[in-house]
């Protein structure tokens, strides 16, 4: 029982000083990171808008082939069909678009980048951006993820290649079947 005590009075003292980074990354939004990309995802939701910095120093082809697939108007109109509580949100199936094929959301794969472009400097910290595959980080196709917490559990076997920068309110408020209405690339300022 007094370990417990403990444990709870240590508890009750992090929070002032582990939420102070994050509020201030938060509070900066729209600031890019150094050595970000000159490009800004903007993705529009039902729910409202986010955007996310790009990685191409540290994930070119990544980078490049998410961004081929918005210019091509892939994601609009699709729906988040993997929402987990305090680890992701998940997205990029063309399925979703049809409530009918439900069952069959987040199990289709598209065209692969063809390579896993791990960096040891773009991690899973909270907003962080990457690819979704299942056990080959190569094949990684259309799906992305963005992570609702710090997971450095999934760091060197899945590729980060953004960060949200601003409208991580927007991204925790996603629920399964919201719908994505599109996604727009814009030069960072």
């Amino acid at each position: 029982m007094r370990k417990f005590v403990v444990t709870l009075m240590l508890l009750a003292a992090v929070p002032v000083f582990a939420t102070a980074p994050e509020r201030a990354s938060e509070g900066e939004q729209g600031k890019l990171s150094p050595g970000a990309g000159p490009s800004v995802v903007v993705v529009e939701t039902e729910k409202g808008t986010f955007e996310f910095e790009t990685y191409p120093n540290e994930a070119p082809k990544t980078v490049a082939h998410i961004l081929g697939l918005i210019q091509k108007r892939f994601y609009n109109g699709q729906r988040i069909h993997r929402m987990v509580p305090g680890f992701v949100v998940q997205f990029g199936d063309q399925q979703t678009r049809d409530m009918t094929k439900e069952k069959m959301w987040g199990r289709v794969e598209g065209p692969a980048v063809g390579v896993a472009e791990f960096s040891k400097i773009r991690t899973h910290v909270r907003g962080a951006v990457a690819l979704a595959h299942n056990g080959d980080a190569a094949k990684a196709d259309t799906q992305m993820y963005i992570t609702l917490a710090d997971t450095p559990r999934l760091n060197n076997k899945y590729v980060v290649f953004g960060k949200v920068i601003s409208g991580m309110d927007v991204v925790d408020k996603l629920k399964y079947a919201d719908r994505i209405v599109r996604l727009t690339v814009r030069e960072a300022r």
